[in-house]
């Protein structure tokens, strides 16, 4: 069981086993934005389970190599800086973490891993290219943790990564609000450090699904929780996946908000355009998948957080045409009617959709900077 950092230091505390079997040692995927928050959740497992051990990254200065740090209760183990191929996710998890976590397994004191990749890392990334390296050790769980306090203004203000100093490499673009929205939405145990009872916890009950498991303290996780199951990465993609998306709700005394917005009309291009701010603008949460009428074969994913907004043609269709769905959170009520407004005024009027797709074959298409040719397989 955890305890407080108090109880610790005074009265030593049994350890717990853990639950990996002699073929297969448990690794868990642990995501954050704060360093602080991170690390007392991986601390706290270190001191209550013999033969764990903590493998982290951390992006090095001129973010062209990655320092690998492999820590057990009793101090470092390892420290080295290794110089990557590409400074990407999946390269940095092929390249070094894929070896590191096999030698790691081969040891016969280390019964478990806790796996912590630079801040800012999406897990989505991190497992998918973890999983197909499973062998001497396997994938417990992916958890992401975060601050209550300050989870309203990451998930819905305007910082990037760069800004923050929390940016995996020089191309990376995101927002803050992208990067901790997709650790959150896909990780099967969220810790959300802080008040229960204020606006962040409340945003955060708005976008996580029923099953993902919730604790409100760090020091809260046991090994059992952390490193006792199997990873379900199937179920971290859909909910994940933009033609799957689905209002969860939650509390409201702080004023937060979720827009269910769905139509079997597409979006006019055009007026995609024009209201593009208005709909995406702003502290916002958005995802969701549209069509447009000029190319019915695909699918466009609906990506925003923060004020940035990302589509693309990235799906598609079946033997029916699409529909058009969009799930927004917001915690200012000025912003609800301007997002219902736009989505409307972006669809094609009942007359337009009357008149079939017909008028749309051989259309110019002003979409195409950002959703790519209209013969180009998505």
């Amino acid at each position: 069981m955890s305890q407080s950092p108090e109880d610790r230091s005074s009265t030593p505390a049994p350890r717990e086993p853990l639950p990996g079997s002699a073929h297969s040692r448990p690794v868990a995927v642990v995501t954050a934005l704060d360093e602080v928050l991170r690390d007392a959740l991986v601390a706290g497992l270190l001191l209550d389970a013999e033969g764990l051990v903590a493998l982290r990254y951390e992006v090095a200065e001129d973010a062209a190599a990655l320092r690998r740090l492999v820590v057990a209760a009793d101090g470092v183990q390892e420290d080295v800086l290794v110089d990557l191929e590409h400074p990407c996710v999946s390269c940095a998890m092929r390249e070094d973490a894929v070896p590191t976590l096999s030698r790691l397994a081969g040891r016969p004191e280390v019964r478990g891993v806790l796996l912590a990749p630079p801040l800012s890392a999406d897990p989505s990334i991190v497992v998918g290219t973890l999983r197909p390296h499973e062998d001497t050790w396997h994938l417990a769980s992916a958890v992401a943790v975060a601050a209550a306090g300050t989870a309203a203004a990451d998930l819905l203000g305007d910082d990037t990564l760069a800004e923050r100093g929390l940016r995996w490499a020089d191309g990376d673009v995101r927002s803050v609000g992208e990067a901790l929205a997709a650790q959150l939405e896909y990780s099967d145990l969220l810790v959300l450090a802080g008040e229960a009872d204020c606006a962040g916890a409340e945003l955060v009950e708005h976008l996580r699904a029923p099953e993902q498991r919730i604790l409100a303290d760090p020091f809260a996780a046991t090994v059992q929780e952390v490193l006792g199951g199997r990873l379900d990465h199937a179920a971290g993609l859909r909910r994940r996946d933009a033609r799957r998306v689905e209002p969860y709700g939650g509390p409201t005394a702080h004023g937060t908000w979720t827009l269910d917005l769905l139509s079997e009309r597409p979006f006019h291009p055009d007026r995609l355009l024009e209201n593009i701010e208005a709909l995406g603008g702003g502290r916002l949460r958005g995802r969701g998948r549209f069509w447009v009428p000029d190319r019915p074969d695909s699918i466009c994913q609906w990506d925003g957080a923060g004020g940035q907004v990302s589509i693309g043609a990235v799906w598609r269709t079946g033997a029916e045409l699409p529909t058009t769905r969009l799930v927004v959170t917001g915690q200012d009520p000025a912003d609800l009617p301007r997002v219902r407004d736009a989505f409307a005024r972006c669809l094609l009027t009942e007359e337009e959709w009357a008149a079939g797709l017909a008028p749309w074959l051989g259309a110019e298409d002003p979409l195409a900077p950002w959703l790519g040719e209209r013969d180009a397989r998505v």
